[in-house]
């Protein structure tokens, strides 16, 4: 049976394109929380907030947080928060073993449930989710970077609520929105309490900007976090200008994922070398094999959503399946024209 170590050996690897900014600059809070700064602008509005490093290598994020704290950046109206997840895992990321640090101890991207938080165990992710709950609590408007294992275009994690879907439609990027429930082996912050209910004011998206290491996705993460902010009315334009995309926006396109696939071994294998958004147009195609097991698209024009095998293990979520969806029924609100 393969290790992991021999699984993440035989993928593609890829560079480091982009500078680790050194946060510990950071860590001294003017909210009482490490790594979080929230600035107040003393004008009513929204508590509005970017959180990045929820999984500790996924640096795009950290790289926005980063430049927005360093800019001076404050809100026009409402209270603007930025802060770093999970800080133990990012100040130990090994250039040599680039997969290692997603956590230390568990995803702090599934302890987000009242059980989770409330009990009795114990691990690094958890002490920090706790020490953030009270502060998330506060927050109406959340949006947390994160990127993705392979090489992909960016995708926007809206929920499986409407608000979630008209949000993400407000915004105008990326090109792709996922709406989805998150995961069966826990819950995301996306999802966590007054974001994942219908009936609340409060919302959030969680962006996948791209390959972790990628310029790409270091440009995605300022451009959408700028978007996030304007579209909020938390700043101007003018005051993020400098953070924009000066490329056309497409028009988006919305995926309902029905089906995960969980691993079952050590032995699952993709067909072909799937980097995410394949739309495989029969259904009964294989597109992987566990063991003996073929993995099948349960219909037509079935889209593939973040295939990856570099954390792989038995019950381990390995891809998603999605199907486009028609939105027009729900009068979505006009896209963000920046």
């Amino acid at each position: 049976m393969k290790t992991l170590e021999q699984v993440r050996a035989s993928l593609k690897p890829y560079p480091v394109e982009v500078e680790f900014p050194d946060i510990r600059q950071w860590k001294t809070s003017n909210c009482g929380v490490d790594y979080v700064h929230s600035f107040d602008s003393g004008i009513p509005g929204q508590h509005v907030m970017i959180m990045a490093l929820t999984h500790g290598n996924e640096v795009s994020g950290a790289i926005a947080v980063d430049a927005f704290l360093r800019s001076g950046l404050r809100p026009r109206q409402g209270r603007l928060s930025l802060g770093f997840g999970n800080v133990e895992a990012y100040h130990r990321f090994d250039p040599q073993n680039i997969d290692a640090t997603r956590y230390l101890d568990e995803d702090m991207n599934r302890v987000w449930l009242p059980s989770k938080l409330d009990g009795v165990q114990s691990s690094v992710e958890l002490s920090r989710a706790r020490e953030l709950r009270p502060f998330v609590e506060s927050v109406d408007l959340l949006l947390d970077i994160h990127s993705m294992h392979e090489e992909s275009a960016p995708l926007m994690m809206s929920g499986a609520r409407i608000k979630g879907l008209k949000f993400a439609a407000t915004l105008g990027v990326p090109a792709t929105v996922i709406v989805d429930s998150g995961h069966a082996n826990g819950r995301r912050l996306r999802d966590y309490d007054d974001f994942n209910d219908e009936a609340s004011k409060k919302n959030a998206l969680l962006i996948e900007t791209g390959q972790h290491f990628s310029k790409k996705s270091q440009q995605v993460a300022l451009d959408v976090a700028a978007r996030f902010l304007i579209t909020t009315q938390a700043v101007f334009e003018e005051d993020v200008a400098a953070f924009l995309s000066t490329e056309k926006l497409e028009p988006q396109r919305f995926l309902q994922v029905t089906d995960s696939v969980v691993a079952n071994s050590m032995d699952f294998n993709f067909v072909e070398e799937f980097r995410g958004l394949e739309l495989i147009e029969r259904a009964g195609t294989v597109i992987a094999r566990d063991g003996a097991q073929e993995i099948v698209t349960p219909y037509d024009n079935c889209v593939l959503v973040q295939p990856s095998l570099r954390h792989l293990g038995p019950g381990v979520t390995v891809v998603r399946l999605a199907r486009l969806i028609d939105i027009s029924h729900y009068h979505l609100p006009s896209q963000n024209s920046l």
